[in-house]
């Protein structure tokens, strides 16, 4: 029998990252993976190929609706071949997953292939998709299973017409007309890709904005941003049976009213967010508690009650988030080598990557004044920069709260192009404990979208922008 200092279950981001870590600080490493491709639900069916739709749809896009204004002329019609870019963001997908499994093999990691379950809290049972089994002794154990897509009690997914992101990343058509049950960052990046390859898209949501966990001023601009872009929103819709009858798919929901409205489309994307996955784990074997959300449960350092084994990632509590992951996997692995990291989970940050892009870190002005803290803001259209102008994306503003008292910069949020990118730099100053004042006297490019930031900042401090 094999034995290890840790193994982990799982290779997604969480994963993969907690065992390059351990590798590097010395220990004997293995990581057990379900499926025969490396990094989970980000890499495979999650983040990765649906940034390359995204993509592909907005060259696309692009070219139909913005390339004349740029002095570009196509001759003869563009078209769409979408069995080409499903295929280019497979290829993409393929690459990725070989470059984890060129990190596990430079690092020394052992991998296995198999669902991996506990015998006890130090060993591991794999079934291996060849019919064999094997088991593995560890000293420590991370879980970092992930997560599945969620759906609603009375909906029953066909992966056909009624679908989830992951057959949403793989149709063989364009939908006519796509019903996206659910406002949320994965059901409004699916739903852009096919608005902008042709389809019509009417989104369903639950509560009574888009985006809903952000701040409510980004749910408000991309709201308006969308409708422009053709998309139907209807926010305060409660669904209540969705039903297939041949190639047309009925969702039947009740407004805030409570009158029932129908949706026909030959489409449905579920979009209700994921759920812990911890199907075949047999974590009781090893004593490990899960809650009644199904996660596992952890203490602050990411400790199961069975102290030599630990859980990271959508699995526990906090965000679905791949990056999340990947600080928690870090922390774990440096823990165990006697190390004393910490994550602030306020300093994570959240993006859609619709476009524009959605971008935040901190505190919202909701949880500001629910906490009763002072605050002022600073808000910097972009539109009045240059450099928006001169690409033609002018939606969207930086947002920046300060404490009314010190200027600590608490939350900042944007919604514009590239503002993805641009959110790190946010993240770095509320690391560092800056000022809105800090922010606002550091040079920025000119011309470049980060100005936003600057000009936010300059509102936020003392009002006093230089470009409004």
């Amino acid at each position: 029998m094999n034995q290890y200092d840790v193994a982990i279950i799982g290779s997604g981001p969480g994963g993969y990252v907690a065992a390059i870590r351990c590798a590097q600080l010395g220990m004997k490493t293995a990581i057990i993976e379900k499926y025969s491709t490396l990094g989970g639900t980000c890499l495979n069916v999650g983040c990765i190929p649906s940034k390359a739709l995204l993509d592909s749809s907005h060259h696309y896009h692009d070219a139909v609706k913005h390339f004349e204004e740029h002095g570009i002329e196509i001759p003869g019609e563009v078209k769409v071949n979408l069995e080409k870019m499903i295929a280019r963001k497979q290829s993409v997908v393929e690459q990725t997953s070989s470059g984890v499994k060129f990190l596990m093999d430079k690092n020394k990691i052992d991998v296995y292939e198999g669902l991996g379950s506990f015998a006890d809290a130090t060993h591991i049972d794999i079934n291996k998709n060849d019919g064999s089994t094997e088991q593995i002794e560890a000293k420590n154990i991370i879980i970092a299973t992930g997560s599945k897509p969620s759906t609603l009690p009375f909906i029953e997914i066909d992966k056909e017409r009624i679908i989830t992101s992951t057959e949403a990343l793989k149709l063989k058509e364009i939908p006519k007309h796509l019903v996206v049950i659910g406002g949320g960052v994965i059901g409004l990046e699916l739903g852009q890709v096919y608005r902008r390859l042709g389809s019509e898209v009417t989104v369903v949501e639950f509560m009574d904005r888009i985006i809903p966990t952000m701040d409510a001023d980004l749910s408000k601009e991309l709201n308006k941003v969308l409708k422009k872009q053709g998309f139907k929103i209807n926010a305060s819709h409660k669904v209540k049976e969705v039903t297939r009858d041949g190639d047309k798919v009925i969702v039947k929901a009740d407004d805030k009213k409570g009158k029932e409205v129908v949706f026909e489309a030959d489409y449905c994307l579920v979009s209700v967010g994921r759920r812990p996955y911890t199907d075949g784990l047999k974590a009781d074997k090893a004593g490990v508690k899960l809650n009644e959300r199904g996660q596992v449960e952890v203490n602050d350092h990411l400790q199961t009650n069975v102290s030599n084994i630990y859980a990271i990632g959508d699995v526990v509590k906090g965000a679905m988030l791949a990056h999340k992951a990947e600080e928690e996997g870090v922390m774990v692995a440096e823990i165990l080598a006697g190390q004393k990291p910490h994550i602030d989970y306020n300093l994570i940050p959240g993006v859609v990557y619709t476009w524009p892009e959605v971008a935040a870190v901190g505190k919202t002005e909701a949880e500001l004044k629910e906490a009763g803290v002072k605050y002022k803001a600073g808000k910097f259209p972009m539109r009045a920069l240059g450099r928006a102008r001169a690409s033609m994306d002018i939606d969207g503003f930086v947002k920046i709260l300060a404490d009314a008292e010190t200027d600590e910069v608490l939350g900042v949020h944007m919604v514009g192009a590239r503002v993805a990118d641009l959110i790190a730099e946010a993240v770095t100053a509320m690391e560092f404990r800056a000022s809105a004042e800090d922010i606002s006297r550091m040079s920025h490019a000119h011309p470049t979208y980060a100005e936003a930031v600057k000009e936010a900042a300059l509102m936020a401090t003392d009002n006093r922008p230089l470009h409004v």
